[in-house]
């Protein structure tokens, strides 16, 4: 065997002239393995992040984050049941006293023929009594039994805006309107009943989306 034969060979490469055997670096395959697994993490990586970028660009973002609110927009909880509330009276079914309390002559007979024909039953037509003679300073009041706070009075006051209201003994269910110094007319009559119609109008249940 030749000295420049190198050890380990054994005779197969043996060297005869200047010809040498190449010898191949032993870490070289691995070096093009972990070359070729990172060259597909980082191809990998990319593609995610286009799709991530497509998505958002497409919509579906927002239709995720409009889903997440649907989400959070639950119903409310069916609340116990609870009795209805009563009905309030119609125009027909009260009757309305109309006093003047002011020096203007007229003013009781005119509010009565107007509300009748806005479909309130009329009772007692004439001058205030004493105690409130020349003393209501507003536009009116309305006067009946404590029951009368519960619906009477709110349908009577679509007629007149502003007037104030007072309870007192009485048991019966008619209410009085005295006519305060402020009173010039009854509201309009279109006015009037869409104020009535608002008060009949049933309130939105609370905790819809």
């Amino acid at each position: 065997m030749s000295m420049l034969t190198p050890p380990g060979m054994g005779g197969k490469y043996r060297i005869t002239g200047d010809v040498y055997p190449r010898m191949r670096r032993p870490h070289r395959r691995r070096r093009i393995v972990l070359g070729a697994a990172a060259a597909v993490l980082v191809l990998g990586a990319a593609g995610w992040g286009t799709l991530q970028l497509v998505d958002v660009f497409s919509g579906d973002g927002e239709t995720k984050t409009t889903a997440g609110k649907q989400a959070d927009c639950k119903p409310a909880a069916t609340p116990s049941p609870q009795p209805a509330a009563a009905a309030l009276p119609k125009p027909a079914q009260i009757t309305v006293n109309v006093y003047n309390a002011t020096p203007r002559s007229g003013l009781a007979k005119t509010t009565a023929d107007e509300l009748k024909k806005r479909g309130f039953a009329i009772g007692k037509v004439g001058n205030a009594p004493a105690a409130y003679d020349k003393k209501v300073t507003g536009i009116g009041l309305l006067l009946g039994a404590p029951g009368a706070v519960k619906g009477t009075f709110s349908v009577v006051g679509t007629q007149l805006k502003g007037t104030t209201t007072k309870v007192d003994t009485r048991t019966t269910a008619d209410v009085d309107l005295i006519i305060g110094t402020a009173f010039k007319t009854l509201d309009p009559k279109a006015v009037a009943d869409a104020a009535l119609v608002a008060l009949n109008k049933p309130k939105p249940v609370p905790g819809r989306c």
